[in-house]
């Protein structure tokens, strides 16, 4: 039988040992013996991996991972070298591929033994949105259209306004061109609509929501607007406690997804979409030093059969004026991502190319678990 580590337990008052430390980090670390067999694991790994400490303890590092970066193995059976690799694929116990940043290194005066320590984007992450890069909340560089918009939306009224007094007096031939400028200038407005979205500060008042309701309204607005397109597949957790939100920007978040998906697959033969949702434990917010973590057990995924996204841009879909579409904005996925982490929630993206399948997921904290 294995023994629980130590760590888990405890006494009132007790001055935390290093070994509790290191329990309490949010980054997921494994101890290997000189064999790189996995002599114990921390709590965070334990979620990151969804296995217990018993399964996890005495098993090699080759059943549990496959780093599609060669290195990594080489370095960990050299024993004795330190690594640090961002953004590296990692297949964990024969899982879809996900992103992690991973750190090995030494134990001192310990020869041959290591620590492997990972780390993943989507599952530790501050709570104010002050973060920097593509997942970086609100930066300077959304915050910029705002001071614009209005100088901006003035004269293209006049020019949308002066557009429709010439159509008056054109003949049919030439209308076609002040159809062109009154349809830019919409365009340009609707753009100009979403970068203000973007850049507004104040979240929306929340309120408890039902999911699979909201899910449903979006899927009708989306089948009014386009009743040939694909239909929705939908696998619910009818369990599923509320959550804290507000209904209208759900709505429009869902709705952007599922038009997103409607259009990756309206080529294919057989066009297939997936709404699921489902409780799914292990993903959690850091709330900083001495916050409670928030963890995050509400996931709706929204998948489709499309082609999936260039691989070239699937890191920075989320960023905003990056698309795939040849006559996309690029904004959608920028406002969602924001609209989602006012909501204290998290979006991520992958592809399972074995089943041809696109999945977006959202993770959302269950109502009445958010501090006001």
């Amino acid at each position: 039988m294995i023994a629980l580590p130590d760590w888990r337990r405890s006494e009132p008052g007790q001055k935390p040992e290093p070994k509790r430390v290191v329990a309490s980090l949010p980054l997921a670390l494994l101890q290997l013996d000189p064999d790189l067999i996995v002599a114990t694991v921390n709590p965070a790994a334990e979620q990151l991996m969804g296995q217990s400490y018993r399964r996890l303890v005495g098993k090699s590092v080759g059943e549990l991972f496959d780093f599609e970066e060669p290195l990594i193995l080489g370095r960990l059976a050299d024993g004795e070298a330190q690594l640090f690799a961002r953004g590296v694929r990692v297949r964990i116990m024969g899982q879809p591929p996900r992103r992690f940043d991973v750190m090995t290194s030494p134990v001192t005066h310990c020869p041959g033994w290591q620590l492997l320590m990972l780390h993943e984007g989507v599952g530790v992450e501050a709570l104010t949105g002050d973060g920097s890069g593509a997942g970086g909340g609100e930066g300077i560089a959304l915050r910029a259209p705002e001071v614009l918009a209005h100088e901006i939306k003035n004269p293209l009224a006049g020019i949308r306004g002066a557009a429709q007094l010439l159509d008056r007096k054109l003949s049919e031939r030439d209308r076609a061109m002040t159809g062109l400028i009154t349809a830019e200038v919409d365009r340009i407005a609707k753009l100009i609509d979403q970068m203000q979205s973007l850049s507004r500060r104040s979240a929306e008042p929340a309120q408890q929501c039902n999911l699979h309701e909201a899910v449903r309204r979006a899927q009708a607005v989306l089948t009014a607007a386009h009743p040939a397109s694909a239909v929705i597949e939908e696998a619910f957790d009818p369990s599923l406690p509320p959550i804290m939100a507000n209904p209208d920007s759900l709505v429009q978040v869902l709705l952007n997804l599922m038009s997103n998906a409607r259009e990756a697959c309206q080529h294919e033969s057989a066009p297939k979409i997936c709404v699921r949702t489902r409780f799914a434990s292990g993903i959690q917010l850091h709330a900083g030093p001495g916050g409670k973590p928030l963890r995050l057990p509400i996931e709706l995924r929204v998948s489709d059969n499309g082609p999936g996204i260039d691989p070239k841009l699937r890191d920075h879909i989320f960023e905003p004026f990056v698309t795939g579409k040849k006559n996309g904005q690029g904004l959608g996925l920028a406002l969602v991502q924001k609209l989602v982490r006012e909501m204290n929630g998290r979006i991520t993206h992958d592809r399972d190319e074995a089943q041809g399948l696109t999945h977006f997921r959202i993770h959302l904290p269950v109502a009445g678990s958010v501090q006001s």
